[in-house]
């Protein structure tokens, strides 16, 4: 496929935890010559203690995110590279938000909105969002298979609080294109045909709002 045939400049690929988010971005970075964003979840000194102790530091845990998702977008997303014209993320900024109105106490939850606010400021929307969407069977079996130690007590229960602040996110989006990918099971690192399916829908162009997809293969 062409770069010239791709028709977005900065696409983020959101999804749970265990989704393949990470992966599918660096697949596509990889195959249309684009910069890619990773988020740097390990270089988070709370996170394996919130897993530990969910009330006790999930303010710290949040705050360290959305500083260094921050940090990243400023430093990767800001300044112009005209030698990446396309840019692939694994988050968005709003994910801290997500996250945090799941995670934190009402008044916890009311002050970080309000930096947030401040912060977010910075950025533009992606000019596509693509949501990967598996069920929490199939991604508290990915989260096995990847082995990281302080994931290994995540609950289920846990995983649908976080898909439910996505969809509560996602649904009011009218203002850039949305793009739900209903993935299941489906293995994209393993299985190439699957890979260029999901190549053929995010090369797609879409209305803004939101669109959903079912792909099995």
């Amino acid at each position: 496929m062409s770069n010239k045939a791709f028709p977005y400049r900065y696409v983020s690929i959101e999804g749970n935890i265990g989704s393949g988010k990470t992966s599918l971005v660096s697949r596509l970075a990889y195959d249309f010559q684009g910069k890619q964003i990773l988020e740097q979840f390990s270089d988070n000194p709370f996170l394996p203690l919130f897993y530990q102790d969910p009330e006790r530091y999930a303010f710290t845990v949040e705050l360290f995110f959305m500083t260094e998702r921050f940090k990243q977008l400023q430093n990767d997303l800001t300044a112009p590279d005209l030698f990446n014209p396309y840019i692939f993320s694994d988050f968005v900024f709003v994910k801290s938000l997500l996250f945090a109105r799941k995670n934190l106490e009402p008044e916890e939850y009311k002050l970080f909105q309000m930096l947030f606010s401040v912060m977010s400021n910075t950025f533009p929307d992606p000019d596509l969002l693509v949501y990967l969407h598996r069920d929490t069977e199939h991604l508290l079996k990915n989260i096995k298979l990847r082995n990281r130690p302080y994931e290994q007590e995540i609950e289920a229960d846990y995983l649908i609080k976080i898909q439910n602040s996505y969809f509560e996110y996602l649904r009011n989006i009218t203002s850039f294109p949305v793009v739900i990918l209903d993935i299941k099971d489906m293995d994209f690192m393993g299985n190439e045909q699957s890979y260029e399916t999901l190549k053929f829908l995010i090369s797609k162009k879409y209305n803004p709002g939101v669109h959903r997809t079912s792909v099995s293969l």
